[in-house]
């Protein structure tokens, strides 16, 4: 498709909306308002691949390097059946085609850092001044892009924040929080663009994912290498498929043939209540227990339904010892394990534990916390976090925006902004040119600036006129954000 197909229908003809002469149009990218509690900064990420993907691949191949002819009959016969009448007009699509590049400027903070609400990411603008009309023109395709990387890398660093929190008060293996966050959601996504947009933005705070086409993603759009550093892993698990076909009746020989034959090393999890739970953890574990402490490697136990935290930690109001009990404290009373230094229960290094189905950040910090109270460091289970995470969000969870905030009209600059009388605040934009300063490592906003103060701080160029100018690496980006 003609990548200047990739908008809203209301876009296309802004360009004549917009007053005569106009020349410049600069707009920012910025979340306006939190919808979660206790998050009031949002990681950036996903930029880089927006205009690797879209600005310079896409637009080269189905844009610049097709007959102009071709391009143009596109676009005009398009929109020509879309709108109806209208003069839109397609002279502007073909001057674009014989200059042979997208004329425009984005600068950006780095990618990984925490950004303030209502501090903006980015901004853009046109490098020529026939092309105003494209700054607002990409909103449409950047918001679609942008805001779900985002998103997820935001929602990952909480749930990194809660996991080190916890490991630092309960557990001796620190390091383990790297896995101890695992990507289940592609299945749950809106397709394979976003599964993987997604992981990405999870496995800057954490190494786990199921999500293979994801550390593609990685390589080709953020420099990484899974040669050389671990960009995603996982480990060798079953589905309900492979024990459902191994029968209700043989379920006890399907674990045995799992831990002796098909893994007899390694990690390898297993999903554990297709029929009954507990019973696998009162007599098939008790049972094979010689057999998985002789393994070179763990064996995890998958529950995957009922509450996450009363299965993990135990039903108070349970109406069995088990149930009671729950799968961490029945895994160490069947294998054991050691108390570390700071007093806290880890299981032996032969079994584990891993929830997967709708962890969410309140239940990951009541299923440490539960842990923590009776005893048991937090690492002792693995987080499955899938789309009941990543998907059930929306633009509007962090009021990601583009808009326009300066404008040049017959060569004299206006500083414009939007501020609706019925809004609460939200859509209150910036006014004029923004700079960016640090402070105390915080990221503040100044705006109504002239263009020689839009020069400094902390935006930097990362693409102008066709070329990208800063092309971060995974690495820098998990550094900072790590950081």
């Amino acid at each position: 498709m003609n990548p200047l197909l990739y908008t809203d229908g209301y876009k296309v003809d802004h360009r004549r909306q917009y007053p005569d002469q106009t020349t410049l149009v600069y707009s920012n990218w910025t979340p306006r308002k939190s919808r979660i509690e206790g998050i009031e900064e949002v990681v950036f990420f996903g930029l880089q691949y927006f205009i690797k993907r879209y600005m310079i691949d896409d637009f080269q191949r189905n844009f610049f390097d097709q007959p102009k002819d071709k391009v143009v009959k596109q676009y005009a016969r398009r929109i020509n059946n879309y709108l109806g009448e209208n003069q839109v007009g397609t002279d502007h699509i073909a001057a674009l085609h014989d200059l042979g590049y997208l004329p425009m400027v984005l600068k950006a903070l780095p990618e990984g850092v925490s950004v303030p609400i209502r501090v903006p990411m980015f901004t853009m603008y046109n490098t020529k001044p026939e092309f105003f009309w494209l700054t607002n023109y990409f909103e449409t395709l950047i918001s679609t892009t942008v805001w779900m990387p985002c998103n997820s890398a935001t929602l990952a660093k909480q749930y990194r924040k809660i996991l080190d929190k916890y490991a630092k008060e309960t557990s001796s293996a620190l390091e383990f929080v790297d896995w101890q966050g695992h990507d289940f959601s592609m299945r749950g996504m809106a397709g394979l663009e976003a599964a993987a947009m997604s992981s990405a933005g999870h496995l800057l705070s954490f190494s786990g994912t199921d999500t293979i086409p994801t550390i593609d993603f990685l390589e080709d759009y953020y420099n990484a290498d899974s040669d050389s550093e671990i960009v995603g892993g996982t480990v060798a698990a079953t589905e309900h498929s492979v024990m459902c076909m191994g029968t209700n009746s043989g379920e006890l020989e399907t674990f045995k043939r799992l831990v002796t034959e098909v893994y007899p090393a390694g990690i390898v999890s297993i999903v554990s209540d297709t029929w009954d739970l507990w019973k696998v953890l009162t007599e098939y574990l008790p049972a094979l227990k010689q057999d998985i402490l002789a393994r070179d490697g763990k064996v995890v136990i998958r529950p995957d339904s009922g509450d996450p935290v009363d299965i993990i930690c135990g039903n108070p109001n349970g109406k069995t010892e088990i149930e009671r009990k729950g799968v961490v404290e029945s895994l160490w009373e069947t294998f054991g394990g050691t108390t570390n230094e700071k007093g806290y229960k880890e299981l032996d290094s032969h079994i584990g534990a891993i929830y997967g189905d709708s962890i969410t950040l309140e239940r990951a910090e009541n299923m440490c916390k539960r842990l923590k109270d009776k005893g048991f460091a937090s690492t002792n289970v693995v987080l499955g976090i899938g789309s009941f995470t990543y998907q059930y969000n929306t633009r509007d969870t962090f009021g990601f925006a583009m808009k326009a905030t300066y404008g040049e009209v017959d060569g004299k600059g206006r500083a414009i902004f939007k501020d609706p009388i019925t809004d609460d605040g939200t859509k209150k934009s910036a006014k004029g040119l923004i700079k960016i300063i640090k402070e105390n490592d915080t990221y503040t906003l100044i705006d109504e600036v002239s263009w020689a103060e839009e020069k400094t701080g902390e935006l930097k160029e990362v693409y102008r006129d066709g070329k990208l100018l800063i092309d971060q690496s995974l690495a820098e980006i998990r550094a900072r954000v790590k950081a």
